[in-house]
């Protein structure tokens, strides 16, 4: 593959730069909330999100009858680089999984009602996967929904729901066969202003909050079914791929990288520069081209997803698995390279890096957890791509 930009799509980054440019402000960006920079959580960043949307940038990939410009996703990919290497909000849910989801599955009536709101950042989704039993293996959700007239009930709880406590809708998967594990599940959209609903904040370490919520007989109408009843749980494998790759974008790690090069070169220990230290050396040379790696694994899920058909998956799960772990190398490294420091909380004017290596410790476990964990990862890549069995 080549591995170059086109003309055509350095003039758009260079574009979405200088928008960037125009409009920074440190309420929209902050880089040490790393990849949870990406979630529209506060009035600001929605504004922000509703201004890519009049300039056509949300929606890049959509066919033209929705309001999209039906692009190259290399477009896409371009403009969410940009904005998580300033620390901004970025288009995975709404546009990147919910969007495609309904574009691909859902009634024309959804796609009339959700998608034109997407495109103006008129809306914001949770997504709710997760349940206290139901982590790594989400085909063993329990939140139950039983037909009722014209509708469903649901009952049950979720867990791991970060935008829950500022969202509209809610993206949930629920269990309506429990006779069938993976082929008992059904996608749905619930308002999370629902009375029925009950949402308890949980803080993480990387000082983020994400949310249980609590199912107590909330009503959903066959209108708000995404797709087939029952067919949810492959909904929910095809929007995996698109989050492992849209949410765990590489510019954030590459930044770090670069600024902890940065102090390599210029920092010292004992009157000795660290830049002179072979040991050092050799971690940095060994995070740089790892890294290297990790966008090229990047470019390739993008060079897939232009193929048309469904999501790549093994290249999303190698580029995710790969890319996460590296991240946590390179927070290790930093502490590591930093010495006790780095220890000191991040924005510390005093601290090496500006405290940035310790927060970056903090929120990189979380990454290789959210949109399936580093295991799940190699077991799709065994089975998938190398085609051993499931009960290797």
């Amino acid at each position: 593959m080549d591995f170059d930009f086109s003309p055509q799509q350095v003039a758009f980054a260079d574009e979405v730069e200088r928008y960037l440019d125009e409009h920074d402000d440190p309420e929209v960006f902050d880089l040490t909330r790393e990849n949870m920079a990406q979630i529209v959580d506060t009035p600001k960043r929605r504004q922000f999100m509703a201004g890519l949307g009049e300039r056509g940038w949300l929606g890049i990939t959509w066919p033209k009858e929705w309001g999209g410009q039906d692009d190259d996703g290399v477009y896409e990919y371009l403009l969410n680089d940009r904005l998580a290497g300033r620390g901004g909000p970025q288009i995975g849910k709404g546009v990147g999984i919910i969007g495609k989801t309904i574009l691909r599955h859902g009634s024309e009536k959804m796609k009339k009602e959700f998608l034109p709101k997407i495109l103006r950042n008129e809306i914001e989704f949770a997504v709710g996967y997760s349940e206290p039993d139901a982590g790594s293996d989400a085909a063993s959700m329990k939140l139950k929904a039983t037909r009722d007239g014209e509708g469903w009930r649901l009952n049950g709880q979720k867990t791991w729901t970060t935008s829950a406590h500022f969202a509209e809708w809610y993206w949930v998967g629920a269990r309506t066969d429990p006779e069938s594990k993976h082929q008992g599940i059904t996608l749905f959209l619930v308002p999370l202003d629902h009375p029925g609903i009950t949402i308890n904040g949980i803080w993480t370490m990387g000082d983020e909050r994400t949310n249980d919520v609590f199912f107590d007989d909330v009503w959903v109408s066959d209108d708000y079914v995404v797709g087939e009843v029952n067919r949810g749980f492959q909904y929910i494998s095809e929007a995996l791929d698109l989050e492992r790759f849209t949410m765990f974008t590489f510019s954030p790690i590459e930044q770090r990288l670069d600024l902890l090069c940065d102090y390599v070169r210029t920092s010292s220990v004992d009157n000795e520069p660290l830049r002179d230290d072979p040991v050092v050396r050799q971690r940095i040379a060994q995070l740089v081209t790892q890294g290297e790696v990790a966008r090229v694994l990047g470019l390739r899920v993008v060079a897939a997803s232009m193929k048309g058909g469904a999501p790549p998956t093994t290249e999303a799960s190698e580029y995710k698995l790969y890319a996460t772990e590296l991240s946590k190398r390179l927070a290790d490294a930093s502490m590591d390279i930093a010495g006790p420091g780095s220890q000191l909380r991040v924005k510390t004017k005093e601290a090496p890096l500006e405290g940035r290596a310790e927060s970056t410790y903090r929120y990189t476990v979380i990454d290789t957890i959210g949109g399936g964990t580093s295991e799940v990862q190699k077991n799709i890549i065994a089975r998938r791509k190398l085609g051993l069995p499931k009960n290797f």
